[in-house]
């Protein structure tokens, strides 16, 4: 199914309410979409993250070789066989408060993360001690070795490692933070949000950024240029990109795809590789209620979804921006090794799934199926989940809301027609999907999962034993039975892995790759 082209040049309108962002000290980009959740440890919402990237720093940090380097820590030292860390946070950190960051602020804000988070959680099962001995120290005392430490605290996917003030981060873990005071680049302007409308940071002047270290992905010195910088949310196409050709904006995060060929076109505009370990598209089930509680029905869903139909619904043609024949861990990662995919890659038949889901227990009970109008990837794949679900024999109700809704609203445990759901579509981005220790769709501890809250007690003890793997092929050994599992549990059905690009003025320079993060960034 390709999705239809229905924007032209003539089509194009002006953005009025923006006034130019050229040749002055303000950067004004538009973001995936709106800004929901301000907490980066409370959702696993992409914009939440990329926000959080603005505000708070992390301990650790990842390089363009996806490699753990220091950030707030000047360095650690391992010592009692792999069972005693010490880490040392690095002189001049500073909250926005004026505070300064201390150890206990460390502590408080990795329990917090780690109850949010499975990589985080897997730490801190292994920990029989995280404390703060003084200042300018965190001390973990292990159970047993977790030489992946410097990762979870690093790990640049959702929800993000961020350090907050202590009084912050004792927030119950369940509950979001509300005011965001951090120690990054950036400072939150909380009284020029506007919901649904604009996002604004101011430079942080306090700021000491790394002296060292690659200045890539999330890594090294982080060097702000612009003393303001401004989020616009457009949900029309068009608008969007008439506001860039005009320079009243110099970045889309997520451009178009319609209207890729035009922006290319322009000398004014770059369209450019944003996250080069792309996203793995999914259909998420809620396990909690029918018709998806049945396991069989969603093994069923398998043999109907053609990937590429998905994949050129959200992205068109061009097939370096996306791939089908995807299964668990994202194409091309050392983990990865495709078991399995031959379900999701022989021939379609979809009366034949129309007869398994009836023979599984289909009864004919309604879908909630949550669609997003404002994020155009996402809703392409929810327009064709719907209609595929529909071809199969099922009674789909399918919910036009805006993404920011369906973040909030797939957090909800109530049944489908309490305001519940069962079924919404995401993107699972960057090196998360690498391995088993922060791919958030690989979790089957229930109520302890990601939305869904699938129960796969066998994934869950495979998961345990990678982490304990001594190799990495006894870790790749470990995942080829993970991703068995997976095609009988079925959390989700993949959907294709999406490298979208981004566009922003060729007027800017210093763009790291793998999210979009405005330090660095300035005028040429």
């Amino acid at each position: 199914m390709r999705r239809r082209s229905f924007l032209a040049a003539s089509a194009l309108i002006a953005a009025p309410s923006i006034a130019r962002s050229a040749g002055s000290n303000v950067l004004k980009i538009i973001p995936e979409s709106d800004l929901p959740v301000l907490d980066p440890v409370w959702t696993t919402a992409t914009v939440s993250r990329n926000h959080g990237y603005m505000v708070f720093d992390t301990l650790y940090s990842m390089d363009g070789q996806f490699k753990t380097q220091p950030q707030m820590v000047a360095g650690h030292v391992v010592e009692n066989d792999g069972k005693l860390w010490m880490l040392t946070l690095r002189d001049g950190l500073k909250f926005h408060d004026g505070e300064k960051v201390r150890g206990r602020d460390a502590v408080a804000s990795i329990k917090r993360f780690a109850a949010r988070d499975s990589f985080g959680a897997a730490l801190m099962a292994a920990t029989d001690e995280l404390s703060a001995p003084d200042d300018n120290t965190i001390r973990f005392r292990l159970k047993k070795p977790f030489p992946l430490l410097p990762n979870a605290l690093g790990k640049p996917g959702t929800p993000m490692p961020c350090i907050m003030p202590e009084r912050l981060a004792l927030t119950d873990p369940n509950k979001q933070v509300m005011e965001m005071i951090g120690s990054g680049p950036f400072r939150f302007v909380t009284n020029e949000r506007v919901p649904g409308s604009r996002v604004v940071y101011e430079k942080n002047r306090d700021y000491v950024p790394r002296a060292d270290g690659p200045a890539t992905f999330t890594s090294g010195p982080k060097l702000v240029h612009f003393d303001r910088v401004e989020w616009h949310v457009i949900p029309d196409s068009s608008t969007k990109v008439n506001a860039l050709l005009n320079n009243e904006i110099e970045w889309i995060q997520e451009p178009p795809p319609d209207l890729l060929g035009m922006m290319r076109a322009s000398k004014k505009v770059r369209v450019a590789p944003m996250d080069p370990a792309g996203g793995i598209s999914v259909m998420r089930f809620n396990t909690l209620y029918p018709p998806f509680d049945n396991p069989a029905i969603r093994r069923a869903l398998f043999g109907a979804v053609e990937q590429s139909d998905f994949m050129t619904a959200a992205l068109g043609d061009d097939r370096s921006l996306w791939k089908d024949g995807v299964a668990v861990f994202s194409p091309g990662s050392p983990m990865d090794s495709r078991t399995g995919i031959e379900i999701m890659t022989s021939k379609r038949d979809l009366e034949r799934v129309k007869r398994e889901i009836i023979a599984a227990g289909y009864k004919g009970e309604r879908v909630v199926l949550l669609g997003a109008v404002d994020n155009p990837n996402v809703n392409a794949l929810a327009l064709v989940g719907a209609d595929l679900l529909k071809r199969v024999g099922m009674n789909v109700d399918f919910q036009e809301i805006d993404w920011g809704t369906t973040i909030q609203r797939r957090s909800s445990k109530q049944p489908p027609d309490k305001g519940g759901w069962n079924i919404f579509f995401t993107n699972l981005n960057g090196p998360n999907n690498f391995d088993p220790a922060g791919q958030l769709g690989l979790r089957g501890n229930g109520d302890g999962a990601w939305f869904g809250w699938p129960k796969m007690p066998r994934i869950e003890a495979l998961r345990d034993e990678w982490f304990d793997a001594p190799t990495v092929e006894a870790q790749k050994k470990i995942c080829v039975e993970i991703e068995k599992q997976f095609w009988i549990d079925a959390p989700y059905i993949p959907l294709g892995c999406m490298y979208g690009p981004t566009a922003y003025s060729t007027g800017l320079t210093g763009v790291r790759e793998g999210f979009i993060q405005l330090y660095d960034v300035k005028r040429v």
